[in-house]
């Protein structure tokens, strides 16, 4: 039976307090109140947040570790400036640290960053790198392209002097970043419904209209949620490309793009499957997280995407490798190592 790599987990199964202390925070902005101290969580909140939840549900669907980053919703960029953002980040990094200490078996952790809303990324984000990955040992971060949450106000992806320094730093410590908005302030989109969603694609054309990958040829980004608009729309991306003198997307950004199949619904997985390469995918579930329910149709939980996996005819058996573990292993060059260092983990690879 192949071994499964989530490679899309978030810690959405924090205590009360967590979410109590960034309120707190940010009312201290507003009000202009002397910032709070983070609250403890104990061993034992850690323990019931992890092992009645993510950790139950990989046992019962058969996957063997996740990477787990705090919650992609929480990360709240918008809402706090640079100094409270990086408070924040470090608390919430710090949980997803526990976590991995305590089931290093099934959880590896990947940063959320202390961006904010018109701050270019920085120093500020940098240490957080030089903590997560060279000091927890995490294998990732999430990028917000939108830290504004919804208003797009920051440059694109393409601009050098506000972003080429952060992808300096992912080359310099060997990481893949998946690209992850946050919450919404903008009333036109729900956060997970559209701009989630939002996010992916726009992330998207901006590689592939930009010289990104060529600056850069080793840097590498993981789109959730099934890349959002992109493969439903394939041809289009494909047509506009062309329409630009631009190379196909294969060459052009399939290189350094990657898919998770955070798809919810056997259709959309299986043209997934049939659109985008093998290569380019990545298992995913994003469980415990935006959908928590069951399908009425089906009688099964909308987020067990192995399930369906398993039930497409678009991918054969070396290809549902591929996509459970092989592809992570070759995108996040740091897990294979982090887990030959544990001696009970060492069957993943």
């Amino acid at each position: 039976m192949a071994v499964i790599i989530d490679i899309h987990g978030h810690f959405t199964t924090t205590p009360a307090q967590v979410w109590a202390f960034r309120e707190a925070q940010i009312r201290a902005i507003s009000d202009g109140s002397p910032q709070p101290s983070p609250p403890d969580v104990s061993d034992e909140e850690i323990r019931d947040g992890i092992e009645n939840n993510q950790l139950r549900i990989m046992r019962e669907r058969g996957i063997d570790l996740t990477i787990f980053s705090p919650k992609a919703l929480g990360m709240d960029h918008h809402r706090g400036d640079e100094q409270v953002n990086q408070v924040w980040a470090d608390y919430a990094n710090a949980l997803v640290h526990r976590v991995c200490q305590r089931y290093p078996q099934h959880f590896v952790g990947a940063c959320q960053l202390p961006q904010a809303s018109g701050v270019k990324p920085g120093s500020t984000v940098f240490r957080t790198l030089e903590r997560c990955i060279g000091e927890y040992g995490f294998v990732a971060a999430n990028l917000n392209p939108d830290p504004s949450g919804g208003n797009w106000s920051d440059p694109p992806l393409w601009d050098k002097d506000w972003w080429y320094p952060l992808y300096e730093q992912l080359l310099r410590w060997d990481i893949p970043a998946m690209i992850h908005v946050s919450g919404a302030c903008n009333p036109h989109f729900h956060a997970v419904a559209s701009h989630y969603i939002n996010g992916d694609t726009t992330a998207f054309v901006q590689f592939m209209t930009s010289s990104i990958f060529e600056d850069f040829p080793e840097l590498k980004f993981i789109i959730p949620h099934g890349g959002g608009a992109v493969p439903f729309h394939w041809g289009r991306y494909r047509g506009i490309a062309q329409d630009m003198g631009l190379p196909e997307l294969e060459q052009k950004v399939l290189n350094n793009v990657f898919f998770d199949t955070c798809v919810y619904h056997q259709a959309g997985i299986d043209l997934l499957l049939k659109v985008i390469p093998t290569k380019n995918l990545l298992f995913a579930s994003e469980t415990v997280g935006a959908v928590r329910g069951i399908d009425p149709r089906s009688g099964h939980f909308y987020d067990d995407t192995k399930r369906y996996i398993e039930a497409s005819t678009e991918v054969d058996a070396p290809g549902r490798q591929a996509i459970y573990a092989d592809n992570a292993l070759g995108i996040y060059k740091r897990l294979g190592p982090r887990l030959r260092a544990m001696p009970s983990a060492t069957t993943i690879i």
